[in-house]
């Protein structure tokens, strides 16, 4: 059997993921190229006689290598250890794919090009002379429409046929030859960063104005408006009386669906997991196993698992489906837009919006999403903010101290609005931190200037919802649940020996409580929550119930029947509307958990801005406290 390996290159948005998935399946693994922290799917699949390697990289516009994304992809197309580039275009957006075409033609002759999307551009009445494009690039060109797998056999019949040519030739060649003082042929614009600028622009242009010159060879537009709806919908989305209005009612919506629909399936889980638990004790007890390694393991390991479950994976299972309809719809790409302004008046990149919105899921997840910033000072900056907006392991805790102490009405769907409500005011509350603390970021530690960058506005495009679920749960939800389970597991034990072994007759959990509980009191807490927050540090959705563990002095988490139950037990331990308040706050602005924490070690390189970004957001949760507790004290 023949071995083909393929390099699946393309820009973002032309639906590149899609080709691979349509054409792996499920044989696909993730690999990670030497040097870099930028991963790239690999994939297999059998044509004829063909075993095809297919490798999915990064999404890139150009092959000038300036994110970490663009240096993966232009490395490995430099390095021509493959058979086949296939290079995926936007048929509905061919001039902008062209660039990268020619770029990578540059480089190497064995380049198979695939028109994808040629259903939306059917739609929108652009027709592709196909043949013609070919005989102008002097490589094969495939038309394929991924979603509904059209033309994929023959995509792949044109990759295992491939024969070398002669190196690409065309006259523009010529022309940026001229431009270069040393008749330099290699011509990738990645070589001539050290080159004058003025060459730089004018290759630039060469380019660009000969993927214009193709496109009005080869592309014929049979409707003048093919574009209108788009233009009417961003006249709306991306206007500065709509724009920000329209992103805060899209928050509140996710919010509110995420609240009034996940408590169910969370007590589903508890209910569940709780009649396990009774069935593995009794198991382990069966099997003569020690009592004290069998609490731990069930009491300890188990209980804290199984909690982190119940708590994370509802509201995740909700959310990551909504965040990613708006991803796929277009809609992500407006709101950056709508902020690029205001981050830029902090002097950071616009595109920290966008690591901004992936926190929402998981901070970690929005550490990582910071490499598609391009410099190095703005990324760094993404990176110690991210954790201002709230995780989705920091949402339940919010929610129920919001119900607890904020809603008086037993009207569940009026509950759910108001909760939602202000939980966005909470939300906006951190975005409004985000660019403070970027601002005086930028004027400190990490001073320079906003970079320009290109921000496409790809088309409205109805999302594909199967897609769209494995998407979200798969590559999303069970992938930060997977990093909550692996920190879950030895905070399990370490919960259960600090709540079980005693100093002077007391655990050490009360023994630490009891010394914390004047720092407590003078932020407006006790020492019960400040500890709670410290051993909550592998996972935050782990804060309330350490909490319990401490107030009902309990050997293992404990369970709450209802937040009425839940909060009788903090109004009989000294709770006011102030703890409630600062509680919060404190929610709100605290160092990011263990996951994330190591992320920011692995992204950064550094200990040193790994620690900062531990120290800011509590520092800043530190001087809220304080301050609400002085106005309280001054007003009421």
């Amino acid at each position: 059997m023949n071995k083909v390996r393929v390099a699946l290159v393309g820009n973002p948005n032309v639906g590149k993921s899609t080709v691979f998935n349509a054409l792996t399946g499920l044989k696909q693994h993730t690999g990670n190229w030497t040097g870099k922290t930028v991963d790239s799917a690999v994939g297999t699949c059998k044509f004829l006689d063909n075993e095809i390697e297919i490798i999915d990289l990064p999404g890139t516009y150009s092959l000038k290598s300036s994110s970490e994304e663009e240096f993966v992809a232009t490395n490995f197309i430099e390095q021509k250890e493959y058979d086949v580039a296939v290079i995926v275009c936007d048929s509905v957006s061919l001039e902008k794919s062209l660039n990268l075409v020619l770029q990578t033609l540059e480089i190497t002759n064995r380049v198979v090009v695939c028109l994808n999307l040629i259903d939306e551009a059917s739609k929108k009445g652009i027709v592709i002379n196909s043949k013609k494009l070919e005989s102008i690039l002097n490589v094969p060109v495939v038309l394929t429409d991924a979603r509904k797998k059209l033309g994929l056999d023959r995509l792949l019949e044109k990759i295992v046929n491939f024969q070398s040519r002669e190196v690409y030739q065309v006259q523009y060649e010529e022309k940026i030859e001229k431009l270069l003082s040393n008749n330099n042929r290699y011509l990738s614009i990645r070589n001539l960063e050290m080159k004058n600028s003025i060459f730089k622009d004018k290759i630039v242009n060469t380019i660009v104005n000969k993927s214009n010159e193709i496109v009005k060879k080869v592309v014929n537009f049979t409707k003048d408006d093919y574009d209108k709806k788009d233009r009417f919908l961003d006249k709306i989305f991306t206007s500065k009386i709509t724009g920000i209005p329209i992103m805060l009612f899209l928050l509140f919506i996710i919010l509110w669906l995420t609240i009034s629909v996940s408590n169910y399936p969370s007590q589903l889980l508890f209910s569940f997991f709780n009649f396990l638990e009774i069935k593995i004790f009794n198991f382990l007890e069966f099997l003569c196993i020690p009592r004290f390694i069998n609490e731990m393991l069930v009491l300890g390991v188990y209980k804290t698992l199984t909690w982190v479950i119940s708590v994370m994976l509802p509201p995740m299972a909700i959310f990551f489906p909504l965040f990613t309809i708006l991803e796929d719809y277009g809609f992500l790409p407006r709101i950056a837009f709508n902020m690029d302004h205001a981050f830029s008046k902090c002097n950071a990149c616009g595109k920290q919006c966008l690591t901004m919105l992936m926190g929402f899921g998981c901070n970690a997840v929005g550490v990582t999403g910071a490499r598609i910033i391009d410099s190095k000072r703005e990324k760094i900056i993404a990176i110690l903010t991210n954790s201002f907006v709230p995780c989705n392991g920091r949402f339940p805790t919010i929610i129920a101290m919001i119900s607890m102490f904020f809603i008086t009405t037993t009207n569940k769907i009026f509950s759910s609005i108001i909760s939602a409500l202000l939980l966005t005011f909470i939300i906006l509350l951190g975005i409004l931190l985000t660019l403070i603390v970027s601002k005086i970021l930028s004027k400190t530690i990490l001073k320079g200037y906003p970079s320009s960058f290109i921000l496409e506005l790809p088309p409205y495009r109805k999302p594909k919802f199967l897609s769209v679920i494995t998407r979200s749960i798969f590559d999303r939800t069970l992938f930060v649940l997977g990093r909550a389970v692996v920190v879950a597991i030895p905070a399990g034990f370490i919960l259960y020996l600090i709540a079980n072994i005693s100093i002077n007759e007391f655990s050490i959990l009360h023994f630490l409580a009891d010394k914390l509980n004047g720092v407590g009191l003078f932020l407006g807490l006790d020492g019960v929550i400040l500890l709670a927050f410290l051993l909550g540090f592998p996972a935050n959705e782990i804060v309330i119930p350490v909490m319990l563990m401490g107030y009902l002095a309990t050997g293992s988490l404990t369970d709450y029947e209802n937040l009425m139950s839940l909060k009788t037990i903090l109004l009989n331990n000294g709770w006011t509307l102030l703890t409630a308040i600062n509680f919060i706050l404190l929610t709100l602005f605290h160092y990011p958990c263990s996951t994330t924490f190591l992320t920011i070690k692995k992204e950064t390189g550094s200990i040193k801005w790994s620690l900062v970004a531990l120290l800011i957001p509590t520092i800043i949760g530190v001087i809220f406290c304080l301050f609400v507790k002085l106005l309280w004290q001054l007003f009421l």
